[in-house]
């Protein structure tokens, strides 16, 4: 593995943390929010009585038409009974709750699809059958979960009997899936054919017989597929230890232990425990062995155990930090989309291998920008380290639903065909919410070339939280400035412990760097009216200047600060110590994430009434931001006119902006002046079919300060999108500057964004 591999031994959260991530603000994961307005008596009328008896009369005479009333196409429930929550084992029914509900927070970001999770308090087989039985008009779906086995066999299969909607288990399918897209790719790299390649499972639950089910249903030779469990081989004749669905698997062998039947198999898959796979089995398999450790937390063997062994094997974890993750949620969100989206009455055998094979093929196509700006910069292809898409990879949402949605056409088990499929691949696009996947590039490069951030406020608790956060979240070191004992006597009262491998403390009077940096500070500013005293004074008490005096000399990466002080007087501090970036124009840079997009806005920081010039500097900026951030812009120049309608004095300079870049020959496209609609609205821009945007522009520059900062507050408060910054950007060390009074969790994501500038 290579050496910016995250050191394992540090949690990636506390206990602590975890308890207060989900019992903050509202206790829980999740809300129910209404889709129509409930503003006025008439909104109150038409919801509720008397309009809501309308709809109730045609569901009666036209049940089919609960999915044009209601949500139940889009609603799936997710229901456990507690007997097999992740790798806790039977804790019950209400303990499974926090699991649940993550799984609906995943249908839902992932593929827009409503969830509500339901926990059934039984272990009786017949009445948990019961109880979901009778909720089927409530769902468009059913997802099981966290249901021991065999149990889980006998409910998904009588309710999948007796139910017209889809039941799917994901324990069992989901990681069937995946595991089958990785294993088609692994095969194809090792130049193997399904009729004669080797397989041993290692594992017999739920999962397991999943896994054997699929791929023989996919043509795997079920002669060359042994099983095997804690008591070794599942062989015909076999008494000890099995149950039907085992049985349904033994093969016709006289290998009995687990060594003997690795001896020369082509793949292993892994759905056991720690250790179970030794080096000596790992030895005994034949050239470019595929092996699927799969075990979590911890891999059956992991990837470092079998590098020590042989230098030809394709390796894949359920872990984040191999390559190769084995992760459901590259399947059940997009398996749901495709089964709701053409009112499937089941998820069949055809839909399983349709979104195995779609997996399979995304990880072959050539990465797009977004996705690998999440790979230590380098773009990643297929071959043994890339052989499964990533989570946060955009086309996902794109590709798996359609592949599922044809294929229960095609099975004759949709009941709402899909006309035109290229249509629905687009108007999924629109659905994927950006806001996750925006910060998780940031985050993952961050993990992997780790930053020492100086916090400058760090006598403030919510500074002194995001500073543990950083560490804890394996994005580096955090340099915490400020007194010692007003540091450690606010953590004291807010319960905080800094005490932890990551946190460094830094006292400005009482550095060894103090002086070399007054000497820097002084040699800057000494002909600006500036006396040796004054950058003594600056340094010594100010914490802005002492830490940008820091990231100036080297001896932090980055910087993050506002927490206590206005935008523009930090600015103004940092900018003292620290110059705009060669060939590069200081400016602030929102991002506006908002449900389908994500918008650059510039500049909303620092200039207020920019002239033509600056506008043409700030485009080629804010361009800059975006293409670091994984996205190819498309810039706007706006003004309140469009195109030369109707005339003004202000839109003139936005023309002459674009024609200083037309001389410049940048690299990205551009156009205006036009107004916000047409640069958003396709429909709006095709009225002007000499626009040079190839689509809506991702990149608005506005033409005045004003206009950034009044249309980006007011997307965050009424537009229900969020907005990220200002950002920062142009200068020749990489600082953020938060809101004052800003939370936690903003001061860590700018922490973050500054990490990453600094390996730019």
């Amino acid at each position: 593995m290579p050496a910016d591999k995250p050191d394992r031994t540090m949690p990636t959260v506390t206990r602590q943390e975890a308890l207060d991530f989900h019992s903050r603000g509202r206790p829980g994961k999740l809300e129910i929010t209404p889709t129509k307005p409930m503003a006025t008596q008439r909104d109150l009328s038409l919801a509720y009585s008397p309009g809501v008896a309308e709809p109730v009369k045609a569901i009666a005479e036209d049940p089919s038409t609960a999915y044009d009333y209601t949500t139940r196409g889009n609603m799936v429930a997710v229901i456990s009974n507690g007997t097999a929550i992740l790798g806790l084992g039977n804790l019950g029914a209400l303990a499974s709750k926090p699991v649940m509900e993550g799984k609906s927070v995943l249908f839902k970001r992932f593929a827009d699809v409503d969830s509500i999770d339901l926990e059934v308090d039984t272990e009786n087989v017949d009445e948990f059958i019961n109880c979901v039985r009778f909720l089927g008009p409530s769902f468009g779906g059913i997802n099981l979960e966290d249901i021991k086995a065999p149990d889980c066999f006998v409910i998904e299969s009588r309710l999948r009997e007796i139910m017209d909607i889809p039941v799917f288990h994901d324990d069992q399918h989901g990681t069937a899936i995946i595991a089958a897209a990785g294993l088609i790719n692994a095969l194809d790299l090792t130049g193997r054919d399904y009729k004669k390649t080797r397989l041993v499972c290692n594992g017999a639950g739920a999962a397991a017989i999943a896994c054997i089910e699929l791929i023989k249903a996919m043509g795997f030779n079920p002669e060359n597929v042994i099983l095997c469990d804690t008591k070794g081989v599942v062989y015909q004749g076999r008494t000890e230890g099995m149950n039907q669905w085992k049985s349904a698997h033994a093969a016709k062998t006289d290998k009995r232990t687990l060594a003997e039947a690795m001896d020369g198999a082509d793949v292993v898959l892994g759905l056991s425990a720690k250790g179970t796979l030794s080096a000596d089995m790992i030895r005994s398999m034949s050239r470019n062995p595929i092996i699927f450790a799969m075990a979590n937390p911890d891999p059956e063997i992991t990837p470092e155990e079998v590098a020590r062994i042989r230098d030809d094997a394709i390796m894949a974890t359920g872990r984040s930090d191999y390559p190769n993750q084995v992760n459901n949620v590259l399947g059940f969100p997009y398996i749901f989309r495709g089964a709701l989206d053409v009112r499937a009455s089941t998820i069949n055998d055809d839909m399983k291998i349709a979104a195995v094979h779609a997996l399979a093929k995304l990880a072959k196509e050539d990465v797009p920008d977004d996705v690998a700006a999440a790979y230590q910069g380098n773009r990643p292809r297929f071959g043994p380290n890339y052989i499964i898409p990533v989570p946060f990879d955009p086309r996902l949402i794109s590709s798996i639903p359609v592949a599922v949605a044809k294929a229960a056409m095609d099975s004759g088990v949709a009941r709402k065909p899909i006309a035109d499929l290229d249509r629905y691949a687009r108007d999924l696009k629109a659905r994927r919410d950006p806001i996750a996947s925006t910060l998780q590039r940031i985050y993952e490069r961050v993990r992997r070339f780790p930053k020492r951030v100086v916090f400058a406020e760090a006598e403030e608790e919510q500074v002194m939280r995001a500073a543990i956060s950083y560490v804890n979240q394996q994005l580096g070191t955090a340099i915490l400035l400020g007194r010692d004992d007003i540091i450690q006597a606010t953590a004291e009262r807010a319960g905080i412990d800094l005490n932890r491998p990551g946190i460094e403390f830094i006292n400005a009077r009482t550095s060894k760097k103090r002086e070399a940096y007054i000497d820097y500070l002084y040699a800057r500013l000494q002909r600006k009216g500036f006396l040796q005293r004054d950058a003594q004074r600056l340094i010594n008490t100010d914490r802005n200047h002492f830490a940008a005096c820091m990231v100036a000399l080297g001896d932090a990466d980055a910087m993050v600060t506002g927490t206590t002080r206005n935008y523009s007087t930090a600015l103004d501090d940092i900018r003292r110590c620290i110059d705009a970036k060669p060939g590069h124009r200081v400016i602030g840079v929102s991002l506006a994430l908002c449900r389908g997009r994500t918008v650059l806005v510039a500049d909303t920081a620092v200039h207020d009434m920019p002239s033509s010039e600056e506008l043409a500097e700030i485009a080629e900026e804010a361009a800059g931001v975006a293409r670091r951030l994984g996205y190819e812009p498309r810039v706007a120049m706006l003004a309140y006119s469009t195109f030369g309608h109707p005339e003004g004095e202000r839109s003139e300079r936005v023309r002459e902006a674009v024609k200083i870049l037309d001389k410049r020959r940048v690299d990205f496209q551009y156009d205006g002046e036009m107004a916000a609609d047409v640069a958003l609205n396709a429909d709006v821009m095709e009225q002007y079919p000499f626009c040079r945007l190839s689509g809506p522009a991702n990149v608005l520059v506005m033409p005045a300060f004003h206009s950034a900062s009044i249309s980006t507050k007011m997307l965050q408060e009424l537009g229900g999108c969020t907005v990220i910054g200002p950002l920062l950007v142009g200068l020749d060390k990489s600082v953020q500057i938060v809101s004052i009074g800003a939370k936690d969790s903003d001061i860590v994501n700018m922490a973050a964004i500054a990490a990453y500038n600094a390996g730019m």
